[in-house]
């Protein structure tokens, strides 16, 4: 070994190694594939970039990711500025981050999120501005591609549902860089054509890049400034655009637009039918409710005529002279019928008539009253005989002089009517037609 020759530590080849990598590379950009990301709790981030064929350590400190939009994932895509460098302690060949941008589609998807917040701030998104769409307009305009599958499908669903309303094609590129103008000016010349009555704004389905044109401000800002109403018909119906939230009405694909844009003229026609239905019932119901009107006055008409008037009070005059000549006839009747009545009653009320007819009814009624009480003393009598041989037939007295007796429990007085009513030892008491008998039973004996 050259003595001459220097010796490094590794500390100071690692230093040095640090020193020309600075010195060299400066700033640079790199894309990659986020992969092992971390997050300590001391807000740094660690992470590697990685393509196909290799892969390299990355740190992002926590003062440099204040104006970043986003969190990295690991398979994100990324474009970061950064530093090249090497950490010391481990000889680690690494990239210090300063800024990190999504790539391709992250950048798309991040732009897309910051002009929705911002017009979504300003208020383009309120239902308060949309406009209605009008139930037949007098003529559709449609901007799209003149040569893309979204200007067949609308103009067939539009001579399917309502073929009489005419269309105005504003023919655009609907991808590009030209795309956005293109737009904006056919929605500014439509405008100020004034020659319809709602726009259809349509493409068909593509990926994120193919739409963008649809995600540029001046399209959404167009779109917000035009005075006919727009429909929004952009891809499928997963896909979402600024020009979606800003247009009156969004429609999941430009098929959809163009039946949104018309109504059915099945539905249209049957609603007409209806309509005349309704009218010609409502116009027969007037007729007749008229009908009946004319009829009832034609009769008060016919009521109110002088001939009419003078032939109801001719017969209510000779209705009231027959009542007059009958009213009379029957009050001369019954003041003839009251003066009978009366001279009968003057008659029947004299003294001497009353006296003698009142001296033969006393005489009717002595005879009656003698005869009733000789009647009455004869069958009381007789009553009485009856009585007294029934009494003396059905006396007990009689019965306990034919040989019977009568006997009872002294201690409770109830008679004794069979043998299971008495039991040994029982005083009972026996009553025979002269005397009472008062024995103890010793032996029941029953039958």
């Amino acid at each position: 070994m050259n003595s001459s020759e220097s010796i490094y530590s590794v500390s100071q080849l690692n230093r040095e190694a640090k020193r020309l990598l600075a010195t060299h590379f400066m700033t640079v950009r790199v894309e990659g594939e986020v992969s092992n990301f971390s997050a300590p709790s001391s807000g740094h981030w660690y992470f590697s970039l990685k393509d196909a064929q290799a892969q390299i350590r990355c740190a992002m400190f926590r003062g440099q990711q204040q104006r970043l939009g986003f969190k990295p994932g690991n398979g994100d895509l990324v474009v970061v500025n950064a530093q090249v460098s090497l950490y010391e302690p481990r000889g680690d060949y690494q990239l210090v981050v300063e800024h990190m941008e999504q790539a391709g589609d992250g950048a798309l998807r991040l732009a897309f999120e910051r002009l929705k917040n911002k017009l979504l701030a300003e208020g383009l998104f309120d239902d308060s501005r949309k406009q209605g769409i009008p139930p037949i307009p007098r003529q559709i305009g449609v901007i799209t591609s003149a040569s893309g599958a979204a200007i067949h499908d609308i103009l067939t669903v539009l001579q399917r549902r309502f073929p009489a309303v005419p269309v105005v094609i504003y023919p655009v590129a609907v991808q590009g860089d030209s795309a956005k103008s293109e737009i904006s000016a056919a929605l500014e010349l439509a405008n100020r054509r004034g020659e319809t009555d709602v726009l259809i704004l349509a493409r068909g389905g593509g990926s994120l890049e193919d739409l963008w044109a649809f995600n540029e401000e001046v399209v959404a800002r167009a779109i917000a400034a035009s005075r006919i109403p727009v429909i929004a018909g952009i891809g499928h119906e997963v896909d979402f655009t600024i020009a979606d939230f800003v247009a009156d009405l969004r429609a999941p694909t430009p098929s959809a637009a163009a039946e949104h844009a018309v109504p059915s003229q099945t539905e249209w026609l049957g609603g007409f039918k209806f309509m005349e239905n309704r009218l010609l019932e409502k116009l027969r119901r007037q007729l007749t409710q008229q009908q009946q009107r004319l009829d009832w006055l034609n009769k008060s008409l016919q009521l109110q005529h002088p001939g009419e008037k003078l032939q109801r009070n001719a017969q209510r005059l000779d209705e009231l002279e027959l009542r007059l000549q009958k009213s009379s006839r029957q009050t001369l009747w019954q003041a003839t019928q009251l003066l009978a009545l009366n001279s009968q009653k003057l008659r029947r009320f004299q003294p001497t008539a009353k006296i003698f007819q009142h001296r033969q009814t006393l005489d009717f009624y002595r005879q009656r009253l003698q005869r009733a009480m000789q009647l009455k003393l004869f069958s009381l009598k007789q009553q009485q005989n009856g009585i007294g041989q029934t009494l003396h037939a059905v006396s007990p007295l009689a019965t306990l002089e034919r040989g019977y007796a009568i006997v009872k429990q002294q201690s409770s007085g109830q008679i004794v009517k069979s043998a299971a009513d008495i039991v040994e030892n029982d005083l009972l008491e026996t009553r025979l037609a002269k005397g009472r008998i008062v024995s103890l039973v010793k032996k029941i004996i029953p039958d």
